[in-house]
């Protein structure tokens, strides 16, 4: 999905994130929370998502809300389900920092794959999940002669308002 997030001198920022689950809290989805993201969700945590499906679906849907930091047990389950190189790499990385080179990386990770030896990763404190709750989401189908489908429901107490727009 493609998420947006506003930094504190009121910037957008976007970029593709992969959503990890839907269900009734929200949409969500890891990174390091000191990451630029991770900042940015810390000084604002409001952001929107928005994800696309090209021809033949031709279909987005669209996500505005909140972010609620996901469970810490959650967090544990999916950095240890993951493949061991890539909680190496995520656990080694300094997300969003300058760094020298590729080499720098690479001898990142192959620190802390010494460190750890045979032994489980570690799970950063810093890394981890967010929810991001909708207060609204809206569908887009694509229809010929631009007179597209858009359905807007919004958050409305402890339901939901449906609206048909304009394309």
């Amino acid at each position: 999905m493609a998420l947006a997030t506003v930094d504190r001198d009121g910037q957008p920022h976007c970029r593709i994130v992969l959503c990890k689950g839907a269900d009734a809290r929200g949409f969500l989805f890891f990174t390091n929370k000191q990451s630029d993201k991770g900042e940015q969700l810390a000084a604002n945590p409001k952001a929107a998502a928005t994800f696309w499906w090209p021809a033949p679906r031709n279909r987005q849907v669209r996500v505005v809300g909140t972010i609620v930091p996901a469970p810490a047990a959650l967090d544990d389950e999916y950095f240890w389900q993951r493949p061991r190189r890539a909680q190496l790499c995520s656990a080694a990385s300094p997300q969003s920092q300058v760094v020298r080179d590729r080499d720098e990386l690479e001898q990142r990770v192959q620190q802390l794959e010494r460190q750890v030896g045979d032994a489980v990763v570690p799970r950063p404190p810093h890394w981890g999940g967010y929810v991001l709750v909708p207060a609204s989401i809206e569908f887009w189908q694509g229809r010929d002669g631009r007179l597209h489908d858009r359905f807007r429901f919004v958050r409305d107490g402890a339901g939901w308002r449906a609206d048909r727009l304009a394309p």
